[in-house]
């Protein structure tokens, strides 16, 4: 499937013409200091850097000419005028009108944000204009037992019935009248919550709300949610996190059982053709100008793999999955999993089976979730039976059963994507397409 590319939001504010929020007389208490590398959301003063939205389809906003977008953020604005103020370095909702809503897109990001509500209330955390870390009365008095309310802020409320995240893994809110705190992580769509230095949430998907077929968001604003009770927030600070980092954060997760098949010197446990390779900076680089498939020495059945990859403009190469050691892997093995620089010009018009991440010629991949050429991707792949899954980021860009697949690009068979076992590799094309940390565990 292909994602719908979202106009910049900072663009869409700028063309709503609006008069700022005004804070109330109250005078405000001195700000909380930002931890270091953190940037403050809220400046203890007025709104500024804030609009109004409520819950809407993002889709739908970027689908909407410049007056559209205008009219709906600009009537959403005047509603949020209404119902949001500043108390004393507090951001305050009466518990209705629409959301606060950051005038900034934000991806990848380290959150952290005080709230405190009342009894009766129920409010939430928008990320990336999706929803949400749940907030909640928790009591039974507050009669949402039924559908979780028992369990506790901070999980992922609009995942699906029984999804991981769902829930909160511990109770930790605190009385009312008492101030809670939460730290979010979030890299990809993999989303981490700490709620009063509990980690109730560990790295869990967020579905996309609009459409649960479609992977989560790139980017998107954080909004904050007002519904039937008055909620105060204080201390928003964010962090926005690099792509090293969140490489780093993603190969940690979970680490136990995998082994590294490069050592990063040379080519021991390889075949095939390496001499049209070669090792710079402790990564295996296919030398331009030529190609080929190199393959571990070692077979493989149910796996899950993880690499870092760095792409040269227009560069092409591809994972072979299921390797026999001979053939094209795309067709001969499991299948060969794209690795492609999708913005290329001269890739504009290829068969969407044929973008990053696809099962060559089987199954197309989401797009949109590649870094830039000159930073290193993060991917790791899922194979198991005739499932095969790819995440790429953090983001879960493919997942289907090649057993089921009965149409092909260019009516071309796959006579190897039913291999129960094979070899891991590389399908170099010409390009000098780097990979490092190659790693894999065993199912």
């Amino acid at each position: 499937m292909i994602k719908p590319l979202l106009p910049s939001r900072a663009l869409l504010w700028a063309l709503v013409v609006t008069a700022p929020f005004l804070a109330n007389t109250l005078p405000a208490q001195a700000a909380q200091k930002a931890p270091k590398g953190f940037t403050p959301l809220f400046n203890d003063q007025d709104l500024t850097g804030w609009h109004g939205m409520d819950h809407f389809d993002p889709r739908k906003l970027a689908s909407m000419s410049a007056e559209e977008r205008r009219a709906k953020l600009g009537k959403d604005t005047e509603d949020a005028k209404k119902h949001w103020s500043v108390d004393k370095a507090e951001l305050v909702n009466d518990g209705h009108g629409a959301y606060l809503t950051t005038d900034k897109d934000y991806g990848d990001i380290e959150f952290l944000i005080d709230y405190k509500t009342v009894a009766m209330a129920d409010s939430g955390i928008y990320l990336r204009a999706t929803p949400q870390i749940q907030i909640w009365d928790f009591t039974k008095e507050g009669g949402k037992w039924n559908i979780g309310a028992d369990k506790g802020s901070g999980g992922l409320w609009n995942n699906s019935p029984g999804a991981p995240g769902k829930d909160p893994g511990f109770l930790a809110d605190k009385p009312f009248g008492q101030w809670n705190h939460f730290r979010i992580v979030q890299v990809g769509e993999r989303t981490s919550v700490w709620l009063n230095d509990k980690h109730v949430i560990d790295h869990a998907r967020m579905e996309n709300f609009w459409d649960r077929k479609a992977p989560l968001f790139a980017k998107g604003p954080i909004q904050l949610q007002t519904h039937g009770g008055e909620i105060r927030w204080r201390n928003l600070f964010i962090r926005e996190i690099s792509s090293t980092e969140a490489n780093a954060m993603l190969a940690k997760n979970s680490e136990s059982g995998f082994k590294s098949i490069f050592n990063g010197k040379n080519f021991d446990g390889w075949s095939g053709p390496v001499d049209n390779y070669e090792i710079k900076d402790r990564a295996i680089v296919c030398k331009a100008g030529k190609g080929g498939t190199i393959f571990t020495k070692e077979e493989y059945g149910d796996f899950v793999a993880r690499l870092e990859f760095k792409l040269p403009p227009g560069g092409n190469n591809g994972l072979a999955i299921r390797y026999p050691g001979q053939g094209d892997p795309a067709y001969s093995g499991m299948c060969e999993l794209q690795i492609l620089d999708n913005e290329a010009d001269k890739y504009k018009k290829l068969d969407p089976r044929q973008y990053h991440g696809s099962a060559y010629g089987m199954i197309p991949a989401s797009r949109g979730f590649l870094r830039p050429s000159d930073e290193w991707n993060f991917e790791q792949v899922t194979v198991k039976g005739s499932m095969i899954e790819v995440e790429l980021n953090g983001t879960q860009i493919l997942k289907g059963d090649l057993s089921k697949i009965t149409e092909f690009m260019a009516n071309s068979p796959h006579p190897g994507k039913d291999r129960p076992t094979g070899y891991f590799g590389f399908a170099g094309h010409n390009d000098p397409v780097m990979f490092r940390n190659v790693r894999i565990k065993k199912l």
